[in-house]
């Protein structure tokens, strides 16, 4: 009996590492919508409560972030990663470092699958939209609205 279960766990734990490494565009959105990639990087999309319009997905937003780093922008994924190609996008997840308040070193847990699979959602995506504004340096004025990221003292 004992020996029976434990030949039946080892198959369910094998079949969770091999679902675990499927590469696939359902699998790419899925990581996208729990990783939170929508939420900055999908214009609207908290505002729309989850709800994903695809003409605007992942294509970056001009509204900036800023705090002690300077201005930051999220990027538009789907120019990012259309001059890439699939492998060079899983050494790019891998390797990443990047301003707040972009959780980069969350990115560095993806496996090489997850990784894939989000590249190919993205593409699938196609190439539109306009590269996010620049980055702007500590006491530089922004040009375009943003918010303000810096810890407030009670009063």
């Amino acid at each position: 009996m004992l020996k029976t279960i434990l030949v039946l766990a080892a198959g369910l734990l094998t079949g969770a590492a091999t679902a675990q490494e499927t590469v696939s565009l359902d699998e790419g959105s899925r990581i996208a919508r729990i990783g939170g990639c929508h939420d900055c990087h999908t214009p609207g999309f908290g505002e729309a409560n989850g709800d994903l319009d695809p003409s605007v997905a992942l294509i970056g937003s001009p509204v900036g972030y800023q705090g002690p780093w300077g201005t930051t922008y999220a990027a538009n994924l789907r120019l990012v990663a259309g001059d890439m190609s699939e492998d060079d996008w899983v050494e790019y997840m891998a390797t990443i470092q990047s301003r707040p308040p972009m959780p980069w070193f969350n990115l560095h847990y993806m496996t090489e699958s997850e990784s894939r699979s989000l590249y190919q959602y993205i593409v699938s995506l196609g190439d539109q939209g306009e590269p996010a504004p620049e980055y702007v340096p500590p006491g530089e004025t922004a040009t375009t609205p943003f918010l303000v990221f810096v810890p407030q003292m009670p009063q």
